[in-house]
């Protein structure tokens, strides 16, 4: 029974180790390719590496390769895609980030980097993100919906707020009906217009019963407000 425990043990940690040699033979051959300049080589060599161990791999870009370069970017985004994968979404957005310095305005990287901020409950910081994207490409699909529900559901919080304190009041007088009904107008033209303006992008692109449920909701509000 013990030598059967052993075996079994042997058996369990053998292809953690067989990762680990993988990982450093990876890292080997990147290291051979940058070398040599040959660029792909290395990030094919470096996706095997962070598959195999990803610490390993993280070191190793951190420690030895030069950031100013464009191979440590497509290296960067090798990291990040992993980390978002397993749903480490800090790690994922932190290389993300990294790539950010280099290219600015990359629209790609600036909707990962907004869409790492919303996994990680982030969301005014993804709208101010969403927002450089729309500024650099105003039909960009994602940031559209976005942008179009992050304003959509707002409005109907305050909107549910509004209507909330507004029943507290057993007999209301003309003045607060007033006051009601002017915040009703507020939300439609801060919240719900904005919101429609983003989804009728979105709807023009691609056919999300989603985003004609809600435009069909702020139409539904807004001849409520205007009555």
């Amino acid at each position: 029974m013990k030598t059967l425990t052993l075996l079994f043990t042997f058996l369990l940690s053998f292809p953690f180790v067989l990762s680990a040699q993988t990982g450093e033979e990876a890292l080997l051959k990147v290291s051979s390719a940058l070398s040599d300049k040959q660029w792909n080589q290395a990030v094919s060599f470096f996706r095997q590496a962070v598959n195999a161990n990803v610490d390993k791999a993280e070191m190793f870009y951190l420690t030895g390769v030069d950031k100013s370069t464009d191979i440590a970017s497509k290296m960067a985004d090798e990291l990040a895609s992993y980390y978002k994968k397993v749903r480490n979404y800090d790690k994922a957005y932190l290389f993300y980030k990294e790539q950010l310095q280099k290219s600015p305005n990359d629209v790609t990287c600036l909707s990962s980097c907004a869409e790492m901020e919303v996994y990680r409950g982030k969301e005014s910081d993804a709208l101010q993100t969403y927002e450089k994207v729309l500024a650099l490409d105003a039909d960009n699909l994602s940031a559209n919906i976005f942008i179009g529900n992050y304003y959509y559901l707002k409005a109907e919080q305050e909107k549910q707020k509004i209507e909330t304190d507004y029943k507290k009041i057993t007999s209301p007088t003309r003045m607060q009906y007033a006051r009601y009904r002017e915040g009703l107008s507020r939300i439609l033209s801060t919240g719900y217009i904005k919101a429609r303006g983003y989804l009728e992008k979105v709807v023009s692109q691609f056919p999300s019963t989603e985003a004609q449920k809600t435009l069909e909701r702020i139409r539904v509000i807004e001849k409520e407000v205007n009555r």
